[in-house]
């Protein structure tokens, strides 16, 4: 599929086909893809929780507000992220780089982090927003839907898939094969609306 074909007809899909198992050579091409998101320092924040188990998935629909895809989609990934990756042998983001730049690079990530638990905290989620898309167009791209969903309970889901203290939560994501189209698209909002040239009005 063309990469604006993705971009434009990618939906929040709601309904899917229970019966329906992605491949594990589909899943791992899914999450390698979306390795390749970009992150701040080349941290590379996100973990992916993939979750296989159907008593888990049932466990985490309880707490999701009843939301049928999270059980009838191929594919449940809950978007984590390690706040702490800064910190975590910084140098393994930049072993294949020259000398100079992984020296530079990891010299100043420590300071730029370091005592700022907001920004720790900004960036892994940043780094989990554009792992989602990427995953999402991917799987556009490969001939499947997906829907980001936030309508959850973050403190209950977190605790079901013993997430790490230094760890945050993100959206999750339903992947899979649709069984119905999502409405048309309710109301976008006009280029001159969202789109400021060199600085806003007076």
């Amino acid at each position: 599929m063309d990469l604006f074909e993705a971009i434009s007809s990618r939906r929040a899909i709601k309904h899917y086909d229970p019966e329906h198992r992605m491949t594990d050579a589909e899943v791992e091409k899914l999450i390698q893809t979306a390795m390749q998101s970009p992150t701040s320092f080349n941290i590379q924040h996100w973990r992916f929780v993939v979750v296989r188990d159907p008593k888990l998935r049932q466990e985490i629909r309880a707490v999701g507000n009843d939301q049928a895809q999270i059980t009838d989609a191929s594919l449940l990934i809950v978007m984590t992220a390690d706040v702490d990756a800064w910190k975590k042998e910084p140098q393994r983001y930049w072993r294949n780089a020259p000398e100079p730049v992984a020296d530079l690079l990891v010299n100043w990530m420590g300071p730029f982090h370091e005592g700022k638990p907001q920004l720790q905290r900004d960036e892994a989620q940043r780094s989990i927003g554009m792992a989602m898309q990427t995953i999402m167009l991917a799987a556009r791209g490969m001939g499947y839907d997906s829907c980001p969903m936030i309508g959850f309970d973050h403190e209950a889901v977190a605790k079901l898939i013993n997430l790490p203290a230094d760890h945050c939560m993100g959206p999750m994501i339903a992947v899979g094969k649709k069984t119905q189209d999502s409405w048309p698209k309710p109301g976008q909002l006009s280029l001159d609306e969202v789109m400021v040239t060199d600085r806003f009005p007076s």
